[in-house]
């Protein structure tokens, strides 16, 4: 579940930069069936991500820590793409990305227990 969960938000990831270019570049109708494709993502990335949850022994601080930045991050991307596509400023929500990515990423492979040591 973790390369699932790994392989769904740099899926994501790569459709935000992906989706923000056509809206900016007024390719509405890629760009929209891209963001229909990101959502499903969403998706995918939150199931995955329950499931890694559910199979902790133990809750820990960090861990719920994790859990509300990964939903930040999701929150983000969704009103990076949404306000690109109306032309409203974003720096503020790629600021937010870039936090709660960074949050969530090395709080999952550098401190809680299913990070880099399942990788190998």
């Amino acid at each position: 579940m973790v390369h699932l969960h790994i392989t769904a938000w740099v899926i994501a990831f790569i459709l935000l930069f992906v989706v923000s270019s056509f809206y900016k570049q007024g390719k509405a109708k890629p760009g929209k069936i891209l963001h229909m494709i990101l959502r499903l993502d969403y998706l995918l990335i939150l199931y995955s991500g329950g499931d890694l949850f559910a199979s902790y022994a133990n809750y820990t601080g960090e861990l719920f820590i994790k859990v509300i930045a990964g939903i930040w991050t999701i929150v983000a991307i969704e009103m990076i793409t949404v306000r690109t596509n109306k032309g409203k400023p974003t720096k503020s929500w790629w600021i937010q990305f870039v936090i709660a990515a960074l949050i969530a990423i090395i709080l999952g492979f550098v401190r809680l227990p299913l990070g880099i040591q399942l990788m190998n």
